[in-house]
């Protein structure tokens, strides 16, 4: 039986919107049960689309690494990244649901949510976050959206590479260790400081700040295999080695209540998949967003060791019983007024007014947007910033009721993939 408890925290020196702001990010589950401690500060990461910063801290632990597989050159397909690319840029083409969703169009983050009940305790979790986090609940001064994470569409035949698990990120059985299909001319969630290079058919998976714990998310969405794997803590350095963290695999042909497991991590805290919470540029030219969105918290304002359905997975937080707990799922209230958005801010401010946002990571910047790095179409050409929701206060919102809550125990049971 496996029994773990939750990954320390990260502290993130981050430049957002020329403030200097302080993320913090915890998640996972390792094999021990000590308390978490400190880690030392870490680079964050930076947004394309202006300034923003890591959200969060994914899926990391404090645990034994187990054996990973190892460490291989094969996948360096030259030539491939034009047939990635949908925009004749030659770089790999961004993953997005504008056309096709991920998942069936019953997974909870697709859910129509407009007249779904509110839970019984929303005003006070409401109120509580506002009173907490002055002046508008989100543990920053206001709602703020960052642009870090990618998400790349993997062409059919692309060619899987095998990795080395990194120490303290792997913890089994909750991470997968199968081969990843590695798309040329792809990236990692981009680090402040160290820009994308995009040179070499692998160079923009070296993530800068891998060797100071950050995030270095990787996310791959294989229509092809109906996978989607994401990575927490992974680069492809420049001797060509892949590292990773946790590899969650998702099987994308199905929805379980039970996500990956009971109790078990995935590349996110709150156990949920990445991909198909990330709003993009292309949705915005769209009109349209068609899914729920991805939100962090402090670790202090999440419900102390609990989680909510559909999240299956919590860490050691520390908030009071008027918080809300990991995955728990707030919507933007009917009579919000819309129409005094910018019209960027407007389709996004109806996403959640539709479908919501979950609560998936522990850290500082509310909203998680996909970075525009290889996107055609940028977050600047859709008048969108980390700023264009600020106005929106957690009171604006209501909690969207998922039942009771359950118990943090890191009891993850599931048979890891292995291919």
């Amino acid at each position: 039986m496996h029994a773990s408890a939750p990954h320390p925290v990260l502290r993130h020196a981050a430049l957002l919107g020329g403030i200097i702001t302080v993320l913090e990010a915890g998640s996972g589950c390792p094999t021990t049960s000590t308390e978490p401690t400190e880690d030392g500060a870490t680079t964050s990461v930076s947004s394309s689309a202006g300034s923003s910063s890591s959200s969060s801290s994914g899926a990391g632990s404090t645990s034994t690494a187990a054996t990973g597989t190892s460490s291989s050159g094969a996948g360096s397909s030259s030539g491939a990244a034009s047939t990635s690319s949908s925009s004749g840029t030659g770089l790999a083409a961004p993953a997005v649901q504008t056309v096709t969703r991920y998942f069936p169009d019953n997974a909870p983050w697709y859910q129509d949510v407009t007249n779904a009940p509110v839970a019984a305790d929303s005003a006070d979790i409401t109120s509580w976050m506002v009173g907490h986090s002055p002046p508008h609940g989100w543990g920053t001064e206001d709602m703020r959206v960052d642009f870090s994470i990618v998400a790349v569409e993997v062409p059919a035949g692309t060619t899987k590479r095998t990795h080395e698990s990194v120490e303290g990120y792997f913890y089994t059985p909750d991470c997968d260790t199968a081969a990843i299909p590695v798309t040329p001319y792809g990236a990692v969630e981009e680090t402040y400081g160290t820009p994308t290079e995009l040179s070499s058919p692998f160079s923009g998976y070296n993530c800068g700040g891998f060797d100071d714990g950050a995030d270095c998310h990787m996310l791959f969405v294989a229509r092809s295999e109906n996978r989607l794997y994401e990575v927490y803590h992974a680069t492809i350095d420049d001797t060509d080695t892949f590292r990773t963290g946790c590899l969650a695999i998702w099987d994308t042909q199905t929805v379980s209540a039970d996500g990956r497991g009971q109790q078990c991590t995935s590349a996110d805290a709150a156990g949920f998949p990445i991909a198909p919470l990330l709003f993009t540029p292309e949705e915005i030219a769209a009109g349209e967003i068609n899914h729920a969105l991805r939100f962090i918290l402090p670790n202090d304002m999440i419900r102390q060791r609990r989680y909510v359905a559909p999240a299956t997975h919590g860490t050691n937080t520390t908030g009071p019983t008027t918080s809300g707990p990991y995955g728990f799922h707030m919507r933007l209230r009917a009579d919000y007024p819309v129409e005094n958005l910018d019209p960027a801010a407007q389709v996004v401010a109806r996403a959640l007014q539709r479908y919501g946002m979950y609560l998936a990571d522990g850290g500082r910047i509310t909203l998680t947007a996909q970075s525009d790095v290889l996107s055609t179409v940028k977050w600047a050409d859709v008048g969108f910033d980390p700023f264009s929701l600020a106005a929106l206060s957690a009171t604006d919102f209501e909690v969207i009721d998922h039942g009771p809550t359950t118990d943090v125990t890191y009891d993850c049971q599931r048979t890891p993939i292995t291919q």
